[in-house]
Order: structure tokens, then C-alpha cells, then sequence
């Protein structure tokens, strides 16, 4: 009797839902032109206790139009790093139907310019992207006063 009711526990399994609940109108989405589009909502999205104080990593999710998803906050840190799980950002992209998205984190220091591994990532987040056609369309490097676009530079 044990071995049979140890037998039907191997095939006990979770059910997955995908599921994505907006709450914003697609018509009131904000809509990303420009480089600095996207820093204005990530700024506004920032916790300011933090941006000084603590290194977090951000993922904007856009749909075909370029319109904002919403932004999911991908890790928070300390003082000189964070870590950005590329499965978490995908995983989120996925959920939410994206097409591209931005990727953004802050620089407590307040210097704006990327260290070899923020490119690294990038490079890898960008590969990425490219298996499940998700494109990458910048990565920005934040500060309260001013931000770094990888895109505007040439740098993807």
C-alpha cells in the first residue's frame, strides 16, 4: 500500500498561470522617443532614499509601440554593485508580452560612465534578447542630476 501511494505522489504537479494585470489604459501609457524619455520615468520611478545610497537594477517593459509596460525592479544592492539575473529580466518580459525593453541602474557615486562589467552584461542581456526576440533597446546608468545612455553613445 505505501508503494503505491508513494508511486502517485511522483506525478503530483503545480499548474503555471502567465498572467499580466495593468492597471493603466493603454491609451495613457507613456510613450519612449528619446533616451531621455526613459530617464524621466525611471527617475520618477526611483526610490530617492536610495539612489544615492544603494546600487538597484531596473527593467522597463515596452510593447511594439514603444509604450511603457511598467518597470520592474530587477535587484537592489550595495554600495558599489548589484546583481541583475538575466532569467528574472526575461521572466518578466515574457509575463508582460514585451517587445523591448530598457534596462537602467544607478551609480551611487554618481558617476555616470559604464565599468567593463556593466558592459559585459549589457553584451549578455542583449544575446539574450536576441534568442527570444526581445530587443534591448538601451541601457542607462542613472544619477539624480544626470544619466549615462548606451544607445546615445553608440555602445549597442
Amino acid at each position: 500500500m505505501e508503494s503505491v501511494m508513494n508511486f502517485s505522489s511522483l506525478y503530483q504537479v503545480s499548474e503555471i498561470e502567465l498572467v499580466y494585470k495593468t492597471k493603466v489604459k493603454a491609451s495613457e501609457r507613456p510613450q519612449i522617443k528619446t533616451s531621455s524619455d526613459a530617464y524621466e520615468i525611471f527617475k520618477q520611478s526611483w526610490d530617492e532614499n536610495k539612489i544615492e545610497f544603494v546600487e538597484q537594477f531596473k527593467v522597463m517593459l515596452l510593447n511594439r509601440a514603444n509604450k511603457v509596460l511598467g518597470i520592474y525592479e530587477v535587484s537592489t544592492g550595495g554600495i558599489s554593485g548589484t546583481v541583475a539575473d538575466i532569467r528574472l529580466i526575461f521572466a518578466a518580459a515574457i509575463k508582460t508580452n514585451s517587445s523591448s525593453l530598457i534596462l537602467a541602474h544607478n551609480h551611487p557615486s554618481s558617476n555616470t560612465k559604464p565599468s567593463d562589467a556593466d558592459i559585459q552584461l549589457t553584451r549578455k542581456i542583449i544575446e539574450a534578447g536576441k534568442l527570444m526576440d526581445i530587443k534591448v533597446l538601451d541601457h542607462q546608468i542613472i544619477t539624480t542630476e544626470s544619466y549615462h545612455s548606451f544607445a546615445d553613445e553608440g555602445e549597442i
